[in-house]
Order: C-alpha cells, then sequence, then structure tokens
C-alpha cells in the first residue's frame, strides 16, 4: 500500500471559470475576457490560492470591479464556488483507490473554493490528510511543495503517487523522487499496473 496524492481540479471535479465569469461581468462580452484573465488565471489567481488574499478581501474586490455587476460579496461567492461538476467515474475510482493505498488531497485551491467542495461533494470527505495551496503557500509547480509533503509526513519520496492533470505538477513531484501520473480519466486510473499491480 502507497499514498496517492489526488489533485482535485479537473480529477475529482471539472473546473470551468465560464460560468463565473458571464453572471458578474457587467457588460457580457466586453468584460467576459478581462475578467477571466483578472481572477481566474495568473498572478493574482496565484495569490489567492497561495492564500495570500483573504477570502473577505477577494469577495470585495468583486464587489468593487467597475466590470462587475452590482451585487452582494453574497452573490459573488455563490457565482465563484458554483464552477465544478464530478468527473465521470470519479466516486467509484476514489472508492477503489481506498482499498489499496492511503488517499491524500494535494490541491492549487482557494478557501472559498474547497470549503465548497468539502460541503457539496462527499467524495472530498474522510480522507487521511489534506495538502492545500492556501494552507502552506505553496503551489504543485513547485517541488518546493512535494517537499513539504516530505517534510512533514516524514514518507519515504518512493512511497508516494501523485495523480495530477498538469504535466508541470507530474514533472515537479518527480524532482523529489515521487511518482507521478497524468490524469486522462479514470478508466486510464484504474487500469494503471503503479497503481493497481500488473493485470
Amino acid at each position: 500500500m502507497g499514498i496517492v496524492l489526488l489533485d482535485i481540479g479537473n480529477v475529482i471535479v471539472s473546473v470551468d471559470f465560464k460560468p463565473f465569469c458571464r453572471s458578474v461581468a457587467r457588460d457580457g462580452a466586453a468584460d467576459y475576457d478581462a475578467i477571466l484573465s483578472r481572477y481566474c488565471e495568473g498572478a493574482f489567481k496565484d495569490r489567492v490560492d497561495r492564500g495570500m488574499v483573504a477570502p473577505a478581501e477577494f469577495l470585495g474586490m468583486l464587489a468593487d470591479d467597475p466590470m462587475t455587476v452590482d451585487k452582494s460579496p453574497a452573490y459573488f461567492r455563490f457565482a465563484w464556488q458554483k464552477i465544478f461538476t464530478p468527473v465521470p467515474g470519479s466516486a467509484e475510482g476514489i472508492r477503489r483507490l481506498g482499498e489499496h493505498h492511503q488517499i491524500w488531497i494535494m490541491s492549487d485551491t482557494d478557501p472559498l473554493h474547497f470549503a465548497y467542495l468539502l460541503d457539496t461533494y462527499p467524495v472530498m470527505r474522510g480522507h487521511d490528510r489534506y495538502f492545500l495551496s492556501y494552507e502552506h503557500g505553496l503551489l504543485k509547480r513547485e517541488p518546493e511543495a512535494f517537499r513539504h509533503v516530505l517534510d512533514s509526513s516524514g514518507v519515504d519520496p518512493q512511497q508516494f503517487i501523485l495523480i495530477d492533470d498538469r504535466a508541470v505538477n507530474i514533472d515537479s513531484c518527480r524532482r523529489v523522487g515521487m511518482h507521478g501520473i497524468l490524469f486522462t480519466g479514470w478508466e486510464d486510473v484504474q487500469a494503471s499496473p503503479l497503481l493497481f499491480g500488473e493485470s
């Protein structure tokens, strides 16, 4: 039995920021791209995911932005959180993984998203450990994020298998001696010899 470091976005749940941008843009398409660029990707999103921007501050920025509709912070919280749908096969795949390995969740995420995911999707609950970027300030594209896992656990790196949809994160975990599987779908995960032995 090893330890699976399991990503959330586009592994457990699909992530689509388009509904958020559509629901908060004041001037439709004219503001859509700017909102996507400002809040959903790039340097500012990294700061949010590192825990450098508090939830109340983030929602206040959205509410005060001239590109967004005149709504309360609660409206923006709801819009920011309603961007997820379950990835097909994730619940069964995670159940089977848990029969063979410990499952530790490891995600680049923010507290608003994680609180919603934990409350909404039972498959997110009850795992052995959670390594969340907004708590430790490190993103998975940085090998330091995985060194943090090693330092806090005392477990040999060869015991870990990261499942993640981003190649840069797989490369990062391998740089500290962990195994990595680039996620393409739960059927491929369940066919992996690294996870379940030779068939």
